[in-house]
This record gives structure tokens, C-alpha cells and sequence, in this order.
């Protein structure tokens, strides 16, 4: 390391860092661990804490410490009432799911509503390849090369054959490398819409028209990983086929998951670096196996990581059937 100047992206850290309360003993510590000089450390710490741009910044974090306060509370709240809990709920009214989840902005993992799904006896690898192996996809591939790989996914289109696909899916055993996301609109191609006929939509919860502007298909190997992140919408996750790992954490604890880049976020929930992320360690994680068969609410804005425990399909419902439209969140410019 450098032992004139601190590294560029550790000015940052320090500046984050200082800037939230973090203890000065303990970024020192920090930074040692890293390798940086103590004396070194000691003077880029003095020398930030007199910067007029770090001082704007300081006065900036009071603001937000307040609010963040007000979110704290409110998440010891949600814990009064059973806010800590991922429930798991079998035969629940469309009524019920609106008040307490949809409106109550909990999640909450379905059961019992997928058994007239065709999908769910029909979709098998092999089953898929018959029926569209001559369709043409777009599959994100090279992502384990790339840890940013969510938010540059423009680098990772690729286009195949269906058929192309499912031997790579059945050759290349558990990978992040090649995965069938959202971002890559399959469900609207002209070749893979009969898969619509598949689906059903929970009756009373999810538009019965299923816009295909709001439907998804996820598709890919075990091993496929999607990092901790928020949707600006609400979004109810339909597992057809294998078994998904699923953590979430409150929207209301935005600031213990480090946000980047809009809606992502710094922290690698399967191996969070707590020494870096010291915020993480205060957060609600709730975690869940989601079962073929099941589904889960995420709520607008709640964080959330799914790693694929096998081989994986999964659709997405965005279209609830609420009085006045959908809730959606818009950021900041």
C-alpha cells in the first residue's frame, strides 16, 4: 500500500465511515488490519476531519441520523408485532393478504396457491427444451467473472437457442455463470408466450389478465445468485421448479445494508465483511428455503438475496389487484 497517501477507496470508507458516528478507534483499528500505517491513518483522519467538504458532509449525516432514528424505532416496533418473523401462511384470503402484507408492508411466503399451476407438472428441463429448443433467448452469461455483474448486466446479454441452453444449464453443474433474469424479457418473446398458459394467477391477489409487462421467468442452474438488492415495486415470487435460498431485510433498514448505485447494495449477504459493513451486523434478516410450490411477497423496497439451491424456475406476478393502482417507489433523481 501506498504509505504517502491512503488509497482512494479507502478515503471513502473513512469519510462513510466518520461520517455515520463510527468511533474513531475504531476506523483506526480498521484501517490497521488493512495494513496502513498508524501514523498515516491518524493524520488522513485529522486531515478529513478539517476538510470544509467533510464538514457539509458531517452536517448532512446529522440530518439523516434523524430520520435514520425514526426508522430504528420503527423497526423495534415491527418486532413488538411480530415484525421479525417471516410467516408462512396456507389458504389466506386475498382480504387478509392486503391488510396485513400488502398494505402492512410485510412479507410473507404463500402456500397452497400454485396446485392448479400446469407448470408445476409440466416444466422440467428436458420438458421446456422439446417444446422451445429452436427459440431464440437472451441468457446473462460471464457473471462469476464480474461481482458487478447485477449492475452491468448490459456486458452479459447473450444470445442462444432454448435448446442451447438447457445443455449448458444440465452440462455446467452449480454456477452463477449463465442465468435467465428479468432483465433479459424471454417471457414477452413471441416463441416462449405459450408458457403463459402454464401460470395462473392467485385469484383475488394478482391481475387475472397477466400483463405480460408484468410477469418475469427466472431460469438457471444451481448456484445462480441474485446480490442484495431492492425492486421498486411490489413482487411476489413464484418457485416452480427446485429450491431457493431467500434473505430479506426490512426497506425501513436501508441504511444497515450500505446502498450503491440506486438500488443495490455494498453488502454480500452470503459472506457480509462485518469489519466494512459494521451496520450489517444490526440488521433484520429474515430467511426462508422457498419449496416448489410456494411463493413469497417481497414488499416495495425490502432488500433481498436468492441463491438457487438446484436447478431453478421461477415467475414473478408485479400486477397486484389494488384499488388505484400499484405502490411503487420512486427514488431520488
Amino acid at each position: 500500500m501506498d504509505e504517502s497517501r491512503l488509497q482512494a477507496e479507502w478515503q471513502v470508507w473513512l469519510a462513510e465511515n466518520l461520517a455515520l458516528g463510527v468511533p474513531e478507534e475504531d476506523v483506526l483499528q480498521v484501517l490497521a488490519g488493512a495494513g496502513v500505517e498508524p501514523g498515516l491513518a491518524r493524520r488522513e483522519l485529522e486531515s478529513m476531519g478539517a476538510h470544509p467538504a467533510f464538514q457539509a458532509c458531517q452536517r448532512l449525516a446529522r440530518h439523516y441520523g434523524g430520520l435514520e432514528a425514526l426508522l430504528d424505532l420503527y423497526s423495534d416496533l415491527r418486532r413488538g408485532d411480530g415484525g421479525w418473523t417471516l410467516e408462512r401462511r396456507k389458504d389466506l384470503s386475498a382480504e387478509e393478504f392486503f391488510v396485513r402484507y400488502y398494505f402492512g408492508h410485510r412479507p410473507v411466503v404463500l402456500q397452497g396457491m400454485m396446485e392448479d399451476w400446469p407448470a408445476r407438472t409440466q416444466w422440467t428441463l428436458k420438458s421446456l427444451g422439446e417444446r422451445f429448443g429452436q427459440v431464440v433467448i437472451e441468457v446473462m452469461t460471464g457473471r462469476d467473472a464480474n461481482p458487478d455483474h447485477a449492475s452491468q448486466y448490459e456486458r452479459h446479454r447473450t444470445q442462444m437457442t432454448f435448446a442451447e441452453y438447457v445443455r449448458r444449464v444440465e452440462a455446467g453443474g452449480e454456477t452463477n455463470d449463465h442465468y435467465m433474469v428479468p432483465r433479459n424479457d424471454n417471457w414477452r418473446r413471441e416463441g416462449l408466450q405459450a408458457l403463459t398458459a402454464d401460470v395462473r394467477a392467485p385469484r383475488g391477489i394478482i391481475d387475472p389478465a397477466l400483463n405480460p409487462d408484468m410477469l418475469t421467468l427466472l431460469l438457471g442452474p444451481a448456484g445462480t445468485v441474485t446480490p442484495l438488492h431492492h425492486d421498486n415495486l411490489n413482487v411476489l415470487l413464484c418457485q416452480v421448479m427446485g429450491r431457493k435460498h431467500v434473505k430479506l431485510v426490512p426497506s425501513f433498514e436501508r441504511h444497515r445494508v450500505y446502498p450503491r448505485k440506486g438500488t443495490f447494495s455494498h453488502v454480500d449477504a452470503a459472506r457480509p465483511d462485518l469489519e466494512r459493513h459494521a451496520l450489517y451486523s444490526e440488521a433484520t434478516v429474515l430467511e426462508t428455503v422457498l419449496e416448489p410450490g410456494e411463493m413469497v411477497f417481497i414488499p416495495v423496497g425490502w432488500w433481498h438475496w436468492v441463491r438457487a439451491m438446484e436447478v431453478s424456475a421461477s415467475v414473478t406476478f408485479h400486477q397486484f389487484q389494488v384499488p388505484g393502482g400499484n405502490t411503487h417507489l420512486s427514488p431520488p433523481p
